[in-house]
């Protein structure tokens, strides 16, 4: 049974996130649904990670198990072309081995955060940053960012709902640049609890407002405590970049 490798872009605002549900499209569904329309097979697609509604990516990666032998890029073009009334294209079909796992097999995910500051609200990125309008001390923003570094309890910036078995997650970076009047937050890790990297965000936010110290930042970070921890940014502002395996 042939396996193949997907590398997706997407635009998340009219999904209900990757994985299936019942209140709405979802980018899973939408891509199940072209493979079916030309392969006539109804499948099953594993993503190295889920993203929420609203969350948008770059470099996404799932696999899929074929009955049927296809050319790798008449794959990615038959799937372009049912997937016209979706903003999600297949930048990459690759047939690979049943040893390949989309989530399994990674070994380092990385996600960017965007935030526009400026007065005026965004149009040509509307719902793709966080607008916010005044400006973040960002060397700020990175003196605290660099206590997330490492081996860590990150129970302050688990979601509630969150389903992961263990609240420890190692960061392997926190970088924070700025273009102008956009800031980006890069943040690379084997794997993140679910809404840990808004919620890491909407607290440096605090920090960057001058609301919050570095040293605050890293009580809240030892606190252990989802209370202690600053609000979850919101969705149009994440990316998922790239997978590494």
């Amino acid at each position: 049974m042939p396996r193949y490798k997907l590398t997706i872009e997407y635009d998340g605002t009219p999904f209900v996130g990757w994985q299936h549900q019942t209140n709405g499209i979802s980018v899973q569904s939408a891509i199940e649904s072209a493979i079916e329309a030309f392969s006539r097979e109804k499948v099953r697609l594993h993503a190295a990670g889920r993203t929420d509604a609203g969350v948008h990516a770059f470099g996404q990666v799932a696999h899929v198990d074929l009955e049927k032998h296809f050319p790798a890029y008449k794959i990615r073009e038959a799937l372009n072309y049912y997937l016209r009334p979706y903003p999600i294209v297949i930048i990459e079909a690759e047939e690979t081995d049943d040893l390949f796992h989309a989530r399994f097999s990674a070994v380092e995910r990385s996600y960017c955060y965007k935030v526009l500051c400026r007065p005026a609200p965004p149009v040509l990125e509307k719902k793709r940053v966080w607008h916010i309008k005044r400006p973040l001390n960002v060397e700020m923003m990175q003196q605290a960012a660099m206590f997330l570094i490492g081996k860590h309890d990150f129970t302050t910036f688990r979601a509630s709902e969150c389903q992961a078995s263990s609240p420890i997650r190692t960061l392997n970076r926190f970088k924070i640049t700025q273009e102008g009047n956009l800031i980006l937050f890069h943040v690379l890790a084997l794997s993140f609890l679910h809404h840990q990297v808004r919620n890491m965000v909407g607290s440096l936010k605090l920090v960057g407002e001058g609301k919050w110290s570095p040293e605050d930042f890293k009580r809240a970070l030892e606190a252990k405590n989802r209370q202690a921890g600053g609000p979850t940014a919101p969705p149009e502002g994440l990316y998922f970049i790239h997978v590494r395996y």
